[in-house]
C-alpha cells in the first residue's frame, strides 16, 4: 500500500523495446547536453546551455523534450516538447509544441551515410495562438554522429525572411 492512501503501490511497467520502425533513429535515444549560440535581426545575440532528451514508449515515434537556459546566469530561456515520427523507412516528421503558443510540423527524408544521421527539416505547418509571436516558417538541420548532435535552426518571424537563428553542439550524457 502507498503510505496514507489505502491504495496499492503502482507497479513499474517494464521498459518496452524500441519499435522496429525506429531502428535508424535509436542512436538518438538518451540525454544530450551542450552549448549553443542564438541571433536574429530583431534581438541581441546570446549564448545558451541546452538539454535535449529523446525517449520512446515502444511505439513508432520518439518522444522529445528540450530546455535551454542562459549561459551567463542560468535563467530559463526556452522549452519545447514533441515527437519524432518515422512513418516510412526513409521519412521523418517532427511535431513540436512551445509554451509560447507556437506549434511546428516538419517533414524530411532520413539520410544515413558515413556513420551519420542527417535530417534537413522544413515546416509544412506552423500553428499560432492569438497571442503568439508571428512565425511563418521554420527550418532545422540535425547531424548525429557517434555521441555528438549538432543542429541549426532557421526562422521566418515578425516580418523577417527565413534567417539563421540558432546553432548548438550537444553531447550524449549518462544523465
Amino acid at each position: 500500500m502507498s503510505p496514507g492512501t489505502g491504495y496499492p503501490r503502482p507497479v513499474a511497467a517494464p521498459t518496452p523495446a524500441p519499435h522496429p520502425a525506429l531502428t535508424a533513429l535509436t542512436p538518438l535515444l538518451g540525454v544530450w547536453r551542450g552549448k549553443g549560440h542564438g541571433e536574429y535581426p530583431t534581438i541581441d545575440p546570446f549564448d545558451y546551455l541546452e538539454e535535449v532528451e529523446f525517449g520512446h514508449l515502444g511505439r513508432p515515434f520518439l518522444t522529445y523534450r528540450q530546455r535551454t537556459r542562459a549561459a551567463d546566469d542560468g535563467r530559463p530561456l526556452h522549452a519545447e516538447t514533441g515527437y519524432l515520427r518515422c512513418p516510412a523507412p526513409d521519412r521523418v516528421e517532427l511535431i513540436l509544441a512551445h509554451p509560447t503558443g507556437i506549434t511546428e510540423i516538419y517533414e524530411s527524408t532520413l539520410d544515413i551515410a558515413d556513420g551519420a544521421i542527417r535530417l534537413e527539416l522544413q515546416t509544412t505547418g506552423v500553428g499560432l495562438s492569438s497571442t503568439a509571436k508571428r512565425v511563418t516558417a521554420m527550418g532545422r538541420s540535425f547531424t548525429i554522429r557517434d555521441d555528438t548532435l549538432g543542429y541549426t535552426v532557421r526562422m521566418a518571424a515578425v516580418g523577417e525572411p527565413l534567417t539563421h537563428h540558432l546553432a548548438a553542439t550537444l553531447h550524449r550524457t549518462d544523465q
